[in-house]
C-alpha cells in the first residue's frame, strides 16, 4: 500500500470518527432523558476504558508513575470538559452544543501561549475574533435582552476545558503510549463521574431499550471506537489536516440535530455556524506568504 493510499485511509478514519461524534450529540441528548449526567458519563467511560484495556492489555506492561500522573491530569480535564458539555446539552440543542464545543480549536493557541510563551500569529488572532462573532450570533438571544442561554455558556466553558485537555495530551503523550494514556484517562473520568453521581444524583431504577442503545452507542462507538479511529488517523496525517477534519464533528452534529432532533436553522444560526466554521478553517490552514 502506497503512502498516498495510507494518507487517504487515515483521513477517512478521522472523518468517520467525526460522524460518530456528530451523531453522538443527538444520542446523548436522548440518553439524558432517562439517565442523569454523571451516571451517563460514568457508564460511558467505564465501557470505553474496559473495552480498550481488554484489547490492548499487553501494552500496560510499560505503565509507571509518569503514566499514572499524565493520564490522571488528562482524565481530570476530560471529566471537566464532558461534564460541562453534557450539562450544557440539557439546556440547549444538540446542534448548538456541537458547534460551540469546537471553539477549543481557537482557544488552544492562546492557552498554549500562556504555557509555552509562543505568541499566536495574526491568523489565530483573526480567527478568534471571527469565532467570537459566530458564538455571539448563535448564543445571544435578542428577545431576552442579549442574554446567553445557560446551556450555551456551559458549552463554551467546556470548549476551554477541552482546550486544556488537548494541551495536556500534547504535554504527557511525548515518548509514551497514547493508547495506554487514553485508557487511564478514561478510567479517571469514569471514577470521578461515579463519585459525583453518588453524591449528587439518584441512580436510575432501570433502563429501557432506548437508554441501553444510547449507552452502548456512546460507550462502544462514541468513546472506544472513535478514539481508535482518531489515533490511527492522526498518526498518518499532519496535525493541521487532522484538526481541520476533526472540526467536521460540529457540522455533522448540526446535520444530525436537524434530521433527528428537530433543530430549526434560522438565518442567524446559519451565519453563526458559517463564521465559526470559517474561523476553524482559518486557524488550521497555513496561508503562504507571497515572495
Amino acid at each position: 500500500m502506497t503512502s498516498k493510499h495510507i494518507s487517504a485511509l487515515a483521513k477517512l478514519a478521522l472523518v468517520t470518527a467525526t460522524v460518530i461524534w456528530g451523531a453522538g450529540f443527538v444520542v446523548m441528548k436522548n440518553a439524558l432523558d432517562s439517565v442523569p449526567c454523571f451516571y451517563l458519563l460514568a457508564i460511558r467511560f467505564t465501557m470505553g476504558a474496559l473495552v480498550l484495556a481488554l484489547i490492548f492489555m499487553r501494552r500496560f506492561r510499560a505503565v509507571d508513575r509518569s503514566y499514572l500522573i499524565g493520564g490522571g491530569i488528562m482524565g481530570l480535564f476530560l471529566f471537566m470538559a464532558y461534564t460541562l458539555q453534557t450539562i450544557g446539552l440539557m439546556y440547549t440543542t444538540p446542534g448548538k452544543n456541537a458547534f460551540l464545543t469546537t471553539v477549543y480549536c481557537i482557544i488552544v493557541p492562546f492557552l498554549g501561549w500562556a504555557v509555552t510563551k509562543k505568541r499566536p500569529g495574526p491568523q489565530s488572532v483573526a480567527a478568534a475574533f471571527i469565532c467570537m462573532a459566530g458564538v455571539w450570533l448563535i448564543s445571544v438571544n435578542p428577545a431576552s435582552e442579549g442574554g446567553i442561554n445557560i446551556g450555551d455558556l456551559l458549552t463554551i466553558l467546556s470548549g476551554f476545558a477541552f482546550a486544556c485537555h488537548i494541551l495536556a495530551v500534547n504535554r504527557f503523550s511525548q515518548g509514551r503510549d497514547i493508547v495506554v494514556l487514553t485508557v487511564i484517562q478514561f478510567a479517571v473520568t469514569a471514577a470521578l463521574s461515579w463519585v459525583c453521581g453518588g453524591l449528587f444524583e439518584t441512580f436510575p431504577n432501570g433502563f429501557d431499550a432506548g437508554a441501553v442503545s444510547c449507552l452502548l452507542y456512546l460507550g462502544l462507538l462514541g468513546t472506544a471506537a472513535a478514539m481508535l479511529l482518531q489515533n490511527i488517523g492522526q498518526k498518518y496525517t499532519t496535525p493541521s489536516t487532522a484538526s481541520l477534519l476533526m472540526s467536521l464533528e460540529a457540522v455533522f452534529g448540526v446535520v444530525f440535530s436537524i434530521i433527528f432532533a428537530g433543530d430549526q436553522m434560522t438565518l442567524r444560526l446559519t451565519l453563526g455556524f458559517a463564521l465559526i466554521f470559517g474561523a476553524l478553517v482559518l486557524s488550521e490552514v497555513k496561508i503562504k506568504k507571497s515572495a
